[in-house]
Formats: structure tokens, C-alpha cells, sequence
């Protein structure tokens, strides 16, 4: 089994960005105002399929909402959590079963030993980024 790693460089995440199609938006708020709200929002009108995860919620965005990771049946490319980083591990341990290629903690979110247990799985980790910025940064002016 391949090890994943802790992705940082701009190319790297330029990569993911380009070849990913499905993402799962974990913490996603049914509130317009909240940052992932706008960022899943972003996401979709960039191409993206989202799906939308968020115990008690039935839709947002459009998309059939799931209560958790587990409850997705089919594949994931990212996982962008939107959770705080003390309740990561657990979000961790699903994305491990759900088996996406990449965990994208956003911007100001790190748990060093959720991406101690992906990377061991084989899963590819991005931390502390806002993947909206990045997505504007490294592949709007090249185009996707």
C-alpha cells in the first residue's frame, strides 16, 4: 500500500485541484454567510460535484446532504473539512474507510496526528489552506 503524504507544494496542490471531480464538504453550513457555505458554492460553480455532509440537514446547495462520511457510497476524490481541529481524529478515521485521495483540512485547521493516521492509510493530506484561494491562486489564471 502506498504511504500518502503531507502536500504543500503549490504544484502538488495544483495537481489535486486538476484531476479532482468529486468533493466532500464536511461541516458544510446551510448558512450563506459561513465560510463554507461560500466555498462549496465556489467549488460547484467551478465544475466540482459536491457532496455536502452535515448531520440534520436534508439539502444545501442543491445536493442531498449526508450525515457522515460513512454514509457516502461512492468515490470521493477530496475530503474539505470544515470541522475544528480537536474533532478531527474521528472525521480521520471515516475519510480512512471512505478511502478519498486526498483529507484537505481548510485554513486554520491542523491535527498532526489525524494526518499521521491518512498518511499511513495512504491518503494524501493538505493542512491549514484554504482550498477556494488555492483553486483561484493556481488554476484560474492557467485555467482547469
Amino acid at each position: 500500500m502506498k504511504t500518502g503524504r503531507i502536500i504543500t507544494e503549490d504544484d502538488k496542490i495544483r495537481d489535486i485541484l486538476k484531476n479532482a471531480k468529486t468533493i466532500a464538504i464536511l461541516g458544510l453550513s446551510p448558512k450563506p454567510e459561513r465560510d463554507s457555505n461560500w466555498v462549496a458554492g465556489y467549488l460547484k460553480e467551478q465544475g466540482y460535484r459536491i457532496i455536502p455532509v452535515r448531520p440534520a440537514q436534508k439539502e444545501i446547495l442543491g445536493e442531498k446532504v449526508y450525515a457522515s462520511l460513512d454514509d457516502i457510497k461512492e468515490p470521493v476524490d477530496i475530503v474539505d473539512v470544515f470541522r475544528n481541529p480537536a474533532q478531527i481524529v474521528p472525521h480521520a478515521h471515516e475519510a480512512i474507510r471512505l478511502k478519498p485521495k486526498v483529507f484537505w483540512m481548510q485554513l486554520n485547521i491542523e491535527n498532526r496526528e489525524a494526518a499521521d493516521l491518512l498518511t499511513a492509510a495512504g491518503i494524501d493530506v493538505v493542512m491549514d489552506r484554504c482550498i477556494k484561494v488555492d483553486h483561484e491562486r493556481l488554476c484560474n489564471e492557467n485555467g482547469l
